[in-house]
């Protein structure tokens, strides 16, 4: 299965990354680790995580990174074709728009 990250999902991605590894000193490569973690479970289980529907009636998939606490949304493009749409922090009091 192929997984791409949107450009916003990688602009995301990359932020949180940068902030995570700014301010967490005791472990800097945590979220990159969990990112690639979830990536690698939604390429071997594009059905896991839990569903979610966008404004459009579209629907995604919602996989939480439970020690970083940031919510990963991706898509079916495909048979075989995964896109990775937002990176999300699961603290904020609403989600993406998608």
């Amino acid at each position: 299965m192929m997984v791409e990250l949107s450009p916003r999902a990688r602009r995301e991605a990359n932020r949180y990354d940068d902030w995570w590894r700014a301010n967490r000193a005791a472990a800097p490569g945590l979220f990159e680790h969990e990112l690639a973690r979830a990536i690698a479970q939604i390429a071997t289980a594009p059905q896991s995580g839990i569903a979610v529907r966008g404004k459009g009636g579209q629907d995604y998939r919602r996989l939480t990174l439970s020690v970083t606490r940031y919510y990963v949304y991706w898509r079916l493009l495909g048979p075989q074709h995964v896109q990775v749409v937002a990176v999300w922090s699961a603290v904020r009091s609403r989600g993406p728009a998608l």
